[in-house]
């Protein structure tokens, strides 16, 4: 328990980190604190939809992993902390390189995921608006392999601290420089990209989450000069009705589709 409370308090910390950032060393100049939407992202998305399908996510694979064989073979008992946590960093993050990838592509995928680019500001909150559907799927498949290969109860808290601040990070308003960083690890230089609303759909690159490489390793990267090219606007400018409430947000997903068009 201990540790859980470390872990809020750490993302905590970088939540008031990055807001700070955000106002001394914006990417983007005058973005408001209390943007449109941020009263809906942090209640209903950060808040109530985290621990929601957290309780959900976790009681089901207790549940499955008390009431099988699996809880009598531990694969990754032996295995150090500090092993597993990197074993399941690289792997659920190529993972959601492709399932991210897929999601653009496929139309039934897009209507869950769409309410995440529906924002016109991209900022360290923004990473928190994602439809339902699309978490419980992400996280049950991100948290599966921990709780069923017996690895030490204390990954799936590193392994979600870690995600939360990343996230924050690579949506964050912030003039981050990586430089050669960028072909090994994502941060906004690159991620604020995949948010931008331009004709020329630069929106479909950057898919990596955590390690930029995946992109470079599979042709999808997008990264010019940031002195001289940022990205315009973001959000959904062939969608101009998303809705703004989060309940009407995940009902939108289900809105009949053109199969067709």
């Amino acid at each position: 328990m201990e540790l859980q409370y470390n872990s809020f308090a750490m993302i905590a910390l970088f939540s008031v980190l990055f807001i700070f950032l955000e106002r001394v060393i914006p990417y983007h100049k005058g973005q408001k604190l209390f943007r449109e939407g941020f009263f809906n992202d942090f209640f209903w998305y950060s808040i109530f939809q985290s621990y929601i399908l957290g309780l959900i996510i976790f009681v089901f694979l207790n549940y499955i992993y008390s009431n099988t064989s699996l809880n009598e073979y531990r694969l990754l008992a032996d295995v150090p902390v500090w092993a597993q946590v990197i074993l399941f960093l690289v792997t659920h993050d190529l993972y959601i390189y492709w399932f991210h990838r897929w999601q653009h592509s496929n139309k039934f995928l897009w209507r869950l995921h769409e309410a995440h680019h529906s924002t016109k500001d991209v900022d360290w909150l923004s990473g928190a608006r994602s439809h339902s559907l699309e978490i419980l799927v992400n996280q049950t498949i991100e948290f599966s392999p921990i709780i069923l290969l017996g690895a030490a109860p204390e990954i799936a808290v590193y392994k979600g601290m870690i995600s939360a601040v990343w996230g924050m990070f690579i949506h964050s308003n912030i003039d981050v420089r990586l430089g050669k960083l960028q072909y090994i690890i994502n941060g906004p230089e690159m991620h604020r990209w995949h948010h931008s609303d331009e004709e020329g759909k630069e929106y479909l690159s950057n898919y990596s989450t955590k390690f930029a490489s995946w992109d470079w390793i599979f042709k999808t990267a997008f990264f010019p000069d940031t002195d001289t090219r940022k990205p315009k606007k973001y959000g959904l400018s062939d969608t101009p009705d998303f809705p703004k409430n989060y309940f009407k947000q995940h009902t939108f997903a289900f809105r009949k589709l053109d199969i067709d068009g």
